[in-house]
């Protein structure tokens, strides 16, 4: 899938009597290979794949143990009949869940539930109900159910992602390093508040009359300027203050991704790209 300029694993291993990993099938060895979730690039939630960048700080993928192979199996078959009402997306938008930047073009795209996102920051973690359900839209019009994202606080330790879901099952993510130009905060962002550009006089020519781009700026506010925000060419707090932007070192708490509809496949359920 092509990616939009400004839009964001198990390895098997088993011991006859103990749980220290040995990783003994081929075919499941693939799936501990890191490299295949460092493809391609991210506004985070909001493009088709995820890497580790100066705006995206990923966990490391651990061994897996058989517990962890047994959880996975669970977790897919869980969420996809829990979620298969979703498929309607207007079930879902019934149900709280609300489109995030929906004017803002993007691979895959997250409705947002805020009461069950408040939820699971508060440690009330449920597969049924995640914080986030994630379409893609349709060629003619609609949109397509792929998957789900859970989160965690910010501040939460490996060990507490762990519990959620395993850090040898799949690579939880958090948003870093953000720049926000003068005039947008992190609530905004948080409530996908894109705006107009705060001061969109750049968007008139010195006769007054709207330049051609116009219309794109003001439909995707702040993120029409390259330097700010997730995918922004900005990441360290000097050059943000010098650009006269708020530096936020981390937006929003950890997510994780979990694709349940496109089969059994343990790389594709839990790993970076949308299917």
């Amino acid at each position: 899938m092509k990616s939009h300029p400004f839009v964001t694993i198990v390895g098997l291993a088993l011991l006859a009597l103990a749980p220290a990993p040995v990783t003994i099938a081929q075919d499941v060895v693939q799936l501990s290979d890191p490299t295949w979730c460092r493809k391609g690039s991210a506004i985070g939630e909001m493009e088709s794949s995820l890497h580790v960048g100066p705006h995206m700080t990923m966990t490391d993928l651990r061994p897996a143990t058989r517990d962890d192979l047994q959880q996975a199996r669970e977790i897919v078959q869980k969420v996809r009949e829990a979620l298969a009402r979703y498929q309607d997306y207007h079930v879902a938008e019934v149900d709280g869940y609300v489109p995030f930047m929906p004017s803002v073009p993007q691979d895959v795209y997250h409705f947002a539930n805020r009461e069950r996102t408040g939820a699971e920051y508060m440690g009330d973690f449920d597969l049924a109900r995640p914080g986030s359900l994630l379409y893609t839209k349709k060629i003619f019009a609609g949109w397509k159910l792929v998957g789900a994202m859970y989160d965690a606080p910010p501040a939460a330790a490996p060990s507490e992602l762990d519990e959620r879901i395993s850090l040898g099952i799949g690579r939880w993510h958090a948003h870093t390093n953000i720049c926000l130009p003068k005039g947008i905060t992190e609530d905004d962002v948080i409530n996908g508040r894109v705006n107009a550009p705060p001061d969109i006089s750049s968007a008139f020519n010195p006769q007054g009359r709207r330049n051609a781009d116009d219309g794109l700026r003001m439909r995707l506010g702040y993120l029409a300027d390259p330097r700010f925000g997730f995918a922004g060419t900005i990441s360290d707090s000097a050059e943000c203050e010098a650009a006269g932007g708020t530096f936020h070192k981390q937006i929003f708490g950890w997510m994780i991704h979990v694709y349940p509809f496109a089969g059994d496949d343990l790389k594709v359920a839990f790993g970076t790209q949308v299917p």
